[in-house]
């Protein structure tokens, strides 16, 4: 998922929304060929509702033109964003729902920054 570590939740939000944009491709896809009817958590089907269809030009990029449709509680629910604390606090959610692995996206414009406090700060406190 997108990680991005820093202050500013609205700068990062708006650096990954693209996230949000492409999971709402991919529940489209789901809803049209299963339909939006409890196959779908109501959480995902309902975000998709003012989805205006998805450009793969922009696909993964951060400050795409398709993602206006998604809500800041989407991103909130897909991506890591803020301080360590967030990180440490988030990533422990996932350990105690039994995840053991988790792959972080750096498309945004802190990478660096973000890699090293996973490295030096976030990895570390999970070994």
């Amino acid at each position: 998922a997108p990680a991005y570590v820093g202050d500013d939740i609205a700068h990062q939000r708006e650096q990954t929304r693209w996230f949000g944009g492409m999971v709402g491709n991919h529940v489209a896809d789901i809803v049209s060929r299963y339909g939006g009817d409890g196959a779908v958590p109501r959480v995902l089907t309902d975000y998709i509702k003012d989805r205006e269809g998805y450009d793969y030009a922009e696909h993964g990029r951060a400050g795409n033109t398709h993602t206006a449709f998604v809500p800041d509680e989407v991103i909130d629910r897909f991506c890591v964003l803020g301080p360590v604390e967030n990180h440490l606090k988030r990533l422990q959610e996932l350990r105690d729902l039994g995840v053991d692995q988790f792959a972080v996206y750096l498309q945004h414009d802190a990478k660096v920054p973000t890699l090293e406090a996973y490295g030096k700060q976030i990895i570390p406190a999970f070994r």
